[in-house]
């Protein structure tokens, strides 16, 4: 499915597909980028459907805008682990030592794959970001994965992704694009 703007008024439609397809194709994990914790909590209502589901919340790194502040809500936190949600909240695989190269040398070797996972989107590079962080967390295995990211804020793309820990993440393979919005 295309839609027709990114954003997070497509957050509704792309976690019903992620939970149908991962349904209907017997996938047992997804993983959810939320940064504040929105995205999060809509799919609560997911887990409460499907008990066994694994689904793991990946938020941004403490810090990430502010030193010292987490921007996921303590309470939402707090919901998802009663509901049997994990939350990883780690550092990005593409971010910090990247960024920190480019603002000192201005280029990394990130900055390379984060423009070309681009070209399909924003929402693509963070699925492809998340996935391998739950890897490398533990939290979800080396093998297919529904992983649902979105440009800004909410949700707007949606993928199947073979997971890899981030020291082998050019072995992961984007199997098929589920949903994504055609201008970014």
């Amino acid at each position: 499915m295309y839609f027709e703007k990114a954003g997070h008024h497509n957050t509704d439609k792309s976690l019903e597909i992620a939970f149908s397809e991962a349904a209907k194709r017997g996938i047992k994990h997804v993983v959810i980028a939320s940064s504040l914790g929105d995205t999060a909590e809509k799919a609560l209502e997911y887990k409460k459907k499907n008990p066994d589901l694994n689904i793991v919340v990946v938020t941004h790194n403490t810090g990430f805008k502010t030193p010292g502040v987490q921007e996921f809500r303590e309470k939402t936190g707090e919901m998802m682990k009663e509901a049997g949600i994990q939350v990883l909240t780690g550092t990005m695989v593409t971010r910090n030592l990247g960024k920190s190269i480019k603002k000192n040398l201005g280029f990394s070797q990130e900055d390379v794959c984060c423009s070309s996972w681009r070209m399909f989107g924003q929402g693509t590079k963070v699925c492809i970001e998340i996935a391998a962080m739950a890897c490398d967390a533990g939290l979800i295995p080396p093998d297919d994965v529904i992983s649902v990211s979105g440009t800004g804020r909410g949700a707007d793309t949606v993928i199947i992704i073979s997971a890899m820990p981030s020291n082998e993440m050019f072995g992961m393979k984007i199997r098929e694009i589920l949903a994504k919005p055609l201008d970014w």
